[in-house]
């Protein structure tokens, strides 16, 4: 069956970084364009990126700002985010799909606090 498991998320000062995984099994990964979201508590989830399928094309919601890359790694089944210059208000935890269809992983919680 189809599994996204995320991981990397913590606790980081305000201006640090974080690399968020996402490891992907059960399909195709290497012909799946993947994203990944991110949701406040009380708040719907929220666009943050996606890659395509071969990893040539990337799209960022404009709050990214070039402080977020995504990336993956076919020959792994692995899918990243990232996260730089952190700001108090990308604490979210932060989920990683497969568009078009309604697999998500469990999320992995990010925190930006001094």
């Amino acid at each position: 069956q189809v599994q996204l498991v995320e991981s990397g998320g913590g606790l980081v000062q305000p201006g640090g970084s974080l690399r968020l995984s996402c490891a992907a099994s059960g399909f195709t990964f290497s012909s799946a364009g993947m994203s990944w979201y991110r949701q406040v508590p009380g708040k719907e989830r929220t666009y943050v990126a996606t890659i395509s399928a071969s990893g040539s094309t990337t799209y960022y919601a404009n709050f990214v700002k070039g402080r977020f890359t995504i990336s993956r790694d076919n020959s792994k089944n692995m899918l990243y985010l990232q996260l730089n210059s952190l700001k108090r208000t990308d604490t979210a935890v932060y989920f990683c799909t497969w568009p078009g269809t309604d697999y998500w992983g469990q999320g992995t919680q990010v925190t930006v606090s001094s």
